[in-house]
């Protein structure tokens, strides 16, 4: 599976850690993320990572053009709800787009955890391909 994995500053320790964490589950995929956080989750966790720009500079909108083609099955977001973003607008195309074309969204650690027992279990092959 193609899983995204993005994460707003002030989160970005939990979303390595949660990667970390699930490691063994992580490496069997194909990892993308924006700037800074694959930067960070390739350091300290060791898995390969696609980098796309940083999220204010292109980066939520390129995992977007993704998901439009059709080549994104899952999305880790790891959103910081009490800090404004600079580039809201592109946050919400990125969310808008998951519900689209029905893309699996975690915007928090316990959605996170949900998603990836059920990576785990095979209970995403489900997923619909939205021509």
């Amino acid at each position: 599976m193609k899983i995204a994995l993005i994460a707003h500053d002030k989160k970005k320790k939990e979303l390595v850690n949660f990667v970390l964490a699930y490691k063994s589950i992580f490496s069997g995929h194909q990892l993308y993320a924006t700037g800074t956080t694959g930067e960070q989750v390739i350091d300290k966790v060791g898995v390969p990572v696609h980098r796309f720009q940083s999220g204010p500079l292109g980066g939520d909108q390129q995992i977007g053009a993704m998901i439009a083609e059709n080549e994104m099955d899952i999305v880790i977001f790891f959103r910081d709800p009490l800090t404004a973003q600079p580039h809201e607008p592109d946050v919400s195309a990125l969310l808008r787009l998951c519900d689209v074309y029905k893309i699996p969204l975690a915007t928090n650690l316990a959605a996170a955890e949900v998603m990836i027992h059920g990576i785990e279990r095979g209970d995403f092959q489900w997923r619909e391909i939205v021509k």
